[in-house]
């Protein structure tokens, strides 16, 4: 099943709107369809977003809410008009191969190191985040890894080879993979008190922290940007390109900059906006 046939099951955000289009170019009819990475869509960011896209519009948004690596796959396999992801690398390989006509950042938070209170690995509080992996990796303390090829699971692989503490397969007894989303694997690692890397809004949203806490913050090579990438309809002639980049324009226009910053949960701001020209 691929996911355009997804649109109609639970794992699909689905957004209608009954207004008028814009002034502008005739838009097909047909919804426009994102592969997106989950932290935008469990955040809650796209129920605050599509009705003010559509507002102003009147397409429909359609969200399948995938792993980083999983959203690349569907896309070169011409399923997704829009992909909004978080690794960059990956991202511009997609667009280098041909899937994608352009890249441009969107907006950015942050991956946080969180832990149980108990901090086993004696390494909360602290700023530098190889230093605390190799002290997980030192302390045998558990660890549990998405272990999905998500933009959070390929930034913390990065960050383990930096660290010199890369997990192999004698880390079995600490450092446990467990290829879910990001919402599963915070509940694996609060089941078994461990340590994981999320990204902040991902963890603001997250409703079962029990003692769980940030026990490392603030290191810059925990910056989390976000992109954007029209698919290429000359490689997937399927791509409703008009309408997918109608809603890119929107997103890095003032208005959507403005709507992303706006954007908070428990009083908190959890994606920044940063497209060009609008620093």
């Amino acid at each position: 099943m691929t996911p355009r046939a997804l649109c109609n099951t639970p794992t699909l955000f689905a957004f209608t709107a009954a207004f008028a289009f814009w002034a502008g170019p005739s838009f097909a009819a047909e919804p426009i369809l994102v592969q997106s990475t989950t932290s935008t869509a469990n955040s809650g960011l796209y129920d605050h977003l599509l009705p003010q896209f559509q507002e102003a519009t009147g397409l429909e948004v359609r969200v399948v809410a995938v792993g980083t690596g999983q959203a690349i796959k569907n896309a070169a396999n011409c399923d997704g008009d829009v992909l909004l992801v978080h690794a960059k690398a990956a991202e511009e390989a997609f667009v280098a191969s041909g899937g994608g006509v352009s890249r441009t950042d969107l907006m950015f938070n942050d991956f946080v190191l969180v832990g149980p209170a108990s901090d086993p690995a004696g390494i909360a509080g602290g700023e530098d985040v190889l230093a605390a992996l190799a002290r997980i990796a030192e302390s045998g303390s558990p660890f549990v890894s998405r272990g999905d090829d998500s933009g959070t699971h390929k930034k913390e692989r990065a960050l383990w080879e930096d660290a010199g503490a890369t997990p192999g397969d004698e880390a079995g007894a600490w450092y446990r993979e467990a290829g879910s989303g990001m919402g599963a694997t915070l509940n694996v690692a609060v089941g078994m008190d461990a340590y994981t890397l999320t990204d902040r809004a991902s963890w603001i949203s997250f409703g079962n922290k029990a003692a769980h806490r940030i026990v490392v913050e603030g290191d810059e090579r925990l910056f989390n940007q976000y992109g954007v990438i029209l698919g290429n309809p000359e490689a997937c002639p399927s791509v409703n390109a008009e309408g997918g980049q109608a809603f890119i324009d929107w997103l890095l226009s003032e208005n959507g900059q403005e709507a992303i910053a706006s954007f908070t949960v428990a009083g908190q701001q959890l994606f920044f906006p940063n497209a060009p020209g609008h620093d």
